[in-house]
């Protein structure tokens, strides 16, 4: 029997540390968990908020065939779970035919469903080499915009090991701040073919608020492949990091369980 592979993929703001305690928890459960970073992201995330350099130009387009590469090459079909932009390229994927089942939490939004300037961004800063290409949060915009359902200590320590700079290049490809979105924040909504799909939402989100991922839910009415979307009250961006973790990635695997998911295939 083979693990039936987890694909964590993590979105703007956060590093991919911020999948350590579900790929810990997936893996209990007998699962294969990988949680690849971003092409050239260093281990650490204070590492990146000195250097943000290796960011450089990344965009939606080198983001999502990055990670198809990963997914394809699992030896058995992978679960893909995304956050934020992550969100958005799991729902990519699987409307491709990529990934035999996909979750998308808080994404970024898809087929043109407005973002608008997520809170914290438009008086965010930049800084360090290569600062002109990069967008950061201050610890105070990171409590404010992505953990304000928390309190100021825990903030702090998730904005420490945590928190990264965002490329401003990806954030444009997103349509933020009324740009025009790339061509790779589509989905096909339509395809009858795909894989299960569960959207999550934290009721209290200021980055990607909860009527942005039920706009993304309707756009899926018309297809028969099974899609579900979980709304998760007092709960926001940082719900896949912050002390209420657990209750989102429990609901996770349950609905897993519920698709006729095994953490084994045969």
């Amino acid at each position: 029997m083979n693990r039936t592979p987890i694909v964590f993929i993590h979105g703007v703001w956060l590093h991919a540390r911020s999948w350590e305690l579900w790929a810990e928890r997936f893996a209990s459960r007998g699962f294969l968990a990988l949680a690849p970073g971003w092409p050239g992201e260093p281990a650490d995330a204070r590492d990146l908020r000195v250097d943000p350099g290796v960011l450089g130009g990344m965009g939606l387009d080198a983001l999502t065939d990055h990670y198809a590469g990963i997914v394809r090459a699992c030896e058995v079909p992978p679960v893909v779970i995304g956050h934020s932009v992550g969100g958005l390229i799991a729902q990519h994927l699987i409307g491709a035919d990529v990934g035999r089942a996909a979750v998308a939490i808080a994404p970024a939004p898809i087929n043109g469903i407005p973002l608008g300037t997520p809170l914290g961004l438009a008086e965010a800063g930049v800084h360090g080499p290569g600062a002109d290409q990069v967008v950061s949060l201050s610890p105070r915009q990171f409590r404010q915009a992505v953990a304000n359902t928390v309190g100021e200590q825990e903030s702090e320590l998730l904005y420490e090991r945590y928190a990264v700079p965002a490329p401003r290049a990806l954030l444009t490809d997103l349509g933020c701040g009324g740009a025009v979105p790339g061509t790779r924040t589509t989905a096909d909504t339509g395809n009858t073919r795909r894989g299960p799909l569960l959207l999550i939402s934290g009721q209290e989100d200021r980055m990607v608020p909860d009527s942005v991922t039920r706009a993304v839910y309707k756009s899926y009415g018309d297809s028969t492949a099974a899609t579900d979307l979980k709304q998760f009250a007092d709960r926001a961006h940082s719900l896949v990091v912050d002390s209420g973790w657990r209750n989102v990635a429990d609901y996770v695997l349950g609905w897993l369980h519920d698709q006729g998911i095994r953490s084994r295939t045969m």
